[in-house]
């Protein structure tokens, strides 16, 4: 309960926005130094975002079981994002190369026209009681609901704190399945706003609590109590115009990339081994949000799937159109369950940093920079897809990997870089013949 009272923070500095000139081009430590300047963190939230030492082992060893180390990913930073008229900074922790280039030079592109607007549901998390075992499942539902009331005042005594917060369980559903492999089956909703929480605990918590009293009105028995990670009352809904001048590249115009644009989104609505991959590029850069701040990430990627196919065909998650000003608009809807405390939000000292460094101030908002990211992500794959091809971008910031495992180390690994792509040969062995001609 305390978590769910920490919730309710005061405002942050406004910052210096999410514009930093030439972060690319500098080393770790001077970047993380604008980083932190550009965003006002103290000295403690810098150590977290660094990483060093940034996660005693004690605290590893209290999160999971049978700890024995902690993995490290890289942690980047996404510049540029203008959400709902306010800069963020995103932090992205991900090992593949170009996600975060690519977000941040989308985030640019759409920066020139006012950055991205995002809106947010009622955080509405579902809990499941599965009851079974019923020779009147119709009545049994029917019991349920005339004691509406009831139950949702008993689950609101879990957890009053919440309640106090404005949130709290709101209503009931009941869901009739008459024939399934064990027979009549009925399913109880129940529909908790989690307010700034991701709320798996609360729900989790409610429905075992009723658990012992759905039995009594419906005469069955209790199986399942758990949520549901189809957060489907809990959507954010992120767009974004780019006037097609903004699309320009040397080859194409504005107006044939934005077509190319709405024509390779259309396979991906149509035709589930495209939407697949397409997808897996939105999530390519909500995941990393996601895991910096601490999220749940495999619940935000089974929400995000089970809702792309929501009405029985897997299918895109954005659409892209061009308006009758002859501009391109995206527009990416999905469930989004992101807490801003409990969890490894409140345990995780870089997850506390990462939040810091984003300037969010409910778990709604995080929702919307995040499906941001996504958007404009998705974007970055689709416009390479329509223009030059997806590897060449790619591999280019792929390379530095490649040199790497070519065995490049310090000041070598980027001359071998851009030597690899300067010849058009990304590489292993092209990187072994750079390193052996030094």
């Amino acid at each position: 309960m305390a978590d769910i009272a920490g919730s309710l923070q005061p405002e942050p500095p406004a910052g210096a926005g999410s514009r930093i000139e030439g972060l690319r081009d500098m080393e770790p430590n001077a970047r993380l130094n604008a980083v932190v300047a550009a965003a006002g963190l103290d000295h403690a939230q810098e150590a977290g975002l660094a990483g060093d030492g940034s996660l005693p082992l004690s605290v590893a060893n209290g999160m999971i079981e049978n700890v024995i180390g902690k993995f490290e990913l890289p942690l980047g930073v996404a510049t540029n994002f203008t959400v709902n008229g306010r800069d963020h900074l995103v932090p992205m922790a991900v090992e593949e190369p170009s996600v975060v280039a690519a977000a941040s030079y989308m985030a640019k592109i759409a920066r020139s026209g006012g950055g991205f607007t995002a809106s947010c549901t009622t955080p509405i998390m579902r809990a499941q009681v599965q009851v079974v075992g019923l020779s009147d499942p119709q009545g049994a539902r029917a019991r349920l609901l005339a004691h509406r009331d009831e139950l949702v005042a008993k689950a609101n005594t879990r957890d009053t704190v919440l309640v106090n917060l404005g949130g709290g369980c709101k209503d009931i559903e009941v869901h009739v399945f008459p024939d399934t492999p064990i027979g009549p089956m009925v399913v109880l909703h129940l529909l908790v706003d989690v307010r700034d929480a991701m709320g798996a605990n609360t729900v989790n918590s409610m429905a075992e609590m009723l658990a012992p009293r759905v039995e009594e009105i419906t005469g069955g028995k209790v199986r399942l109590r758990i949520l549901s990670n189809l957060a489907d009352r809990r959507v954010v809904t992120a767009s974004v115009r780019i006037p097609a001048e903004a699309l320009t590249t040397r080859a194409l115009s504005g107006a044939e990339v934005a077509r190319g644009i709405v024509e390779a989104c259309a396979l991906a609505i149509i035709d589930p081994y495209r939407a697949a991959t397409h997808n897996k590029g939105i999530m390519n850069g909500i995941d990393p949000v996601v895991v910096a701040t601490g999220n749940d990430w495999r619940a935000i990627e089974a929400g995000a799937h089970a809702y792309a196919a929501r009405d029985g065909r897997y299918t895109s998650l954005t659409t892209w159109e061009i308006d009758r000003d002859g501009a391109l608009v995206g527009t990416l809807e999905m469930p989004m369950a992101l807490g801003i405390v409990g969890g490894a939000t409140r345990t995780h000292p870089a997850a506390q940093a990462a939040l810091k460094l984003m300037k969010v101030t409910s778990a709604q908002e995080l929702a919307e920079v995040t499906a941001a990211v996504g958007l404009a992500q998705n974007m970055a794959a689709l416009r390479a897809l329509a223009t030059e091809g997806i590897q060449r971008g790619h591999m280019a910031l792929h390379a530095r990997n490649i040199a790497i495992t070519a065995g490049a180390m310090g000041q070598e690994i980027d001359r071998v870089a851009k030597a690899i792509v300067a010849a058009g040969d990304v590489s292993v062995a092209r990187a072994k013949e750079v390193l052996e001609g030094a």
